[in-house]
Formats: C-alpha cells, structure tokens, sequence
C-alpha cells in the first residue's frame, strides 16, 4: 500500500470534494517510465532491498516528478518478495557479542587499539565463520537486506501504471470514516470480500432497481477500535468492488492535509481496474450439474419455473446468506430459494445451519446429501422444507418440494 507522503501530492480539493490526480495510462512518457522501473527492478533479482531502493534513488535523478517515481516503485515492490537470508546464527546474538566488545574504530591510533576490522576476525574466527560471511548475517533480520527473490506479477507498463492508479485511490480510504455503496448487480464477490477482510457494515434491500444499500464504518470511525489494521483493510476492499457492474460510492474522509471532512466519490464510470479474481460461476460441480439438469429439462420453453443463480441476498446482521438459486415462477412471479448442502467439513456445516435459522425463510428449500450427516433431528428447528439426495439431487423431488413451497402463504 502507499505511503501518505505518496499520496497527498496527488490529492486535489475543491471545495468539499476530494478528488485523486490519477497518471495517464495511455501517455508515452509515464508508459517509458513504468517500462524503465520494470526493467530496472528485475535487474535486481539476487540483490538486496536497499540496493534496489539505491537504484530507483539513482533512476529519479534530478526528476521533478520524483513522487510518482516512487509510487510506482512502491507498487512494484509490494508485489515482489524479499526473503531474509538464512544465517547459521541469530543476527541479534551477533550483534549482542560484537557490541559487547566495545567500540570499534576503522584505523588504530593511541587511543584506539581496536579496528572494526579486527574485532570481526576474531570474533569470526571463534564461531568458525569466516569474516565476509559473519559481516553478511549481522544484519540480515533487516528489511534492508533482504534479498529480491520473485517480482512478482508479470508487468506491463500499462498494468503498473493503472494499478498505481489504484493504489492512489484505495489509500485515500484509510482517511475515511465511513463509506455508503449501492451495489446493483453482479455483487456476489463483494460479500465475500466484505467477510474476508471483516469491515463493520449494515446493509438493507433497494427498494427501486434492485440491488442493496450499505453503509460501513472506515478505519477513522469512532466506532473502530485497531485503526492501523481495520484501515489497511477497508482500503485494500476497493478493488472487490470493481467487480460490480453498477455501483455508486460516497466516503467521507479527513486527509492530513484538512481541518474537516471532504467528500470522495466514484462510481461505474471509473477506469481503474480491479487485480482481485471474479469467482466462477459455480462453487462445485454439484451445483454445476444441478444447473446443467435442470436447463436440459426444464429450460426455455419447457417449465414453468426459470433458474437463476445467486440473485438474491439473505440479510443476516453482521453476516449475509447467499442461496445457490432461484426458481421464479414464470406467470405470477413466485420465488423459491435453493441451497445445495453437500459439503461436509463440520465447521462449514455449523455455519450454514446457523445462518438457515437466522434467515427464517419458508420459502428457502434445502437440498442436503445424506452423507454430510445433518439429520433431521438437527433440522427440526427450522421452517424450511429438506429434500434429501444419496448420489445425487434428484430433480423430480426437487420440483415437487418447490410446488410446495410456492403453495404456502408468505
């Protein structure tokens, strides 16, 4: 993540607004310069951090725009690894056993007996190491001497310059107190992300054009507690929601450089392009083939009932529910939700079933394999109808459970 020194000098307010000076990703002259860094940074494979910092140092030169230099270095150093040398001794011990030798001068006079020079050999020579080894691991816990092992991605001058681009825009969120979105379709991945990173938000249903309303808590709310971690979290949430096809967003934020709160926006019309993955379109071949039965005997024209997968978000408190499907009636639009339970591992198991209860649906059909081991005696407690599969769901069960379902008075 940048740096505030990185990212005030591409801020502009005008008035209560807050915008970001994003780097042109089509100019020739930033393109060469983000083709120079790239260049310069897998010359550095095998050498230290501080060496490849003294080369990016060398490359700004007399350069004006040395900020975004920078920046685009910082960018292409967050994605490579450096890997601490593996030392035969514990760096600090080294240094503990050095020092307590005293001083250490690099020539001897009268009141200097000792050289740095000598005090290495020595104490090299008592550990069996020689002196340019013991000289390598003293301060090989330091970031400084790590060495560059991977680079990471596969850079293209474009990519690094529309990634710095992001990095600007998500580090202004570590400055916000909270945040509203408006997300209105292909928005599965933005509850995952939510989870994954565990931002603080309510949400609530769009009652016009579909979609859902939320609002979260940014790292300067005073409703957070670790804002150093919670902020480097709610910042790095941004690209999740590039993965949305219609969204807005609105965030209050307090940049160092102002007394109050400014308004920072952005919406679908953005150009920044997210790096996360989109997930697939099924989470397990069970819901593959499920879809793939249904579409060859009761798709098009053939049924009554039109499938649709994860169009619906259950709204559980600090948490969500997203069922697998739903089958929408063709004439008089009735819904009934469908999640497939075939997974067995205990902890996801729990998890599902308390967030089935939470839900309290009548109309959320459960589709269970009988070797996950969630009985109905388990069940019992919920209002939802169970249909249970020994190999697998079978479809003529499923759809009569569904005319069941659709039956029942909301």
């Amino acid at each position: 993540m940048l740096t505030a020194d990185l990212i005030k000098p591409r801020l502009r307010i005008r008035g209560n607004s807050l915008t970001v000076e994003m780097v042109d990703s089509h100019n020739v002259y930033w393109l060469k310069t983000a083709a120079d860094l790239i260049t310069l940074l897998g010359a550095q494979v095998g050498q230290t951090q501080a060496t490849w910092e003294n080369a990016v140092e060398r490359y700004e030169g007399e350069r004006v725009d040395y900020i975004t230099v920078r920046g685009l270095a910082k960018v292409l150093a967050d994605a490579a690894t450096f890997t601490p040398l593996a030392t035969a001794f514990d760096p600090v011990e080294l240094r503990e056993q050095l020092f307590a030798r005293g001083p250490a001068f690099a020539t001897r006079d009268l009141f200097h007996s000792r050289t740095r020079t000598e005090i290495l050999r020595s104490t090299a020579a008592k550990l069996k190491l020689s002196p340019k080894a013991l000289e390598t691991a003293l301060f090989a816990d330091r970031p400084a001497e790590y060495l560059l092992t991977d680079i990471g991605s596969v850079w293209t001058p474009d990519g690094l310059l529309a990634r710095y681009n992001l990095e600007l825009s998500r580090g202004v969120l570590y400055w916000s107190s909270k945040m509203h979105l408006s997300v209105h379709d292909n928005y599965k991945d933005l509850w995952r992300y939510l989870k994954l990173f565990k931002l603080m938000f309510e949400a609530r249903p769009i009652a016009d054009g579909g979609g859902y309303s939320l609002d979260l808590d940014g790292p300067i709310s005073p409703f957070v507690a670790s804002t150093t971690r919670y902020g480097r979290q709610f910042a790095a949430f941004l690209p999740a929601l590039l993965l949305c096809e219609r969204w807005q967003m609105t965030a209050d934020v307090r940049p160092p450089m102002s007394a109050s709160d400014l308004i920072y926006q952005m919406d679908d019309s953005t150009t920044l392009r997210s790096h996360f993955k989109r997930s697939g379109l099924f989470d397990s071949q069970l819901e593959s083939d499920f879809a793939a039965e249904f579409e060859a005997k009761f798709g098009g024209q053939r049924g009554k009932w039109q499938l649709t997968r994860e169009d619906e978000v259950l709204l559980l408190g600090d948490t969500v529910m997203i069922p697998d499907f739903a089958l929408t009636h063709k004439s008089d639009g009735r819904r009934v939700l469908i999640e497939l339970v075939g997974f067995w591992h205990p902890d996801y198991l729990r998890r599902k079933v308390e967030k089935v209860r939470a839900a309290n649906r009548r109309d959320l059909l459960l589709v269970v394999y009988e070797g996950v081991n969630l009985t109905a005696e388990k069940l019992h407690d919920i209002p939802n109808e169970v249909v249970y599969f020994k190999n697998k769901p079978v479809l003529k069960d499923i759809m009569a459970a569904v005319e069941k379902i659709a039956e029942l008075p909301n």
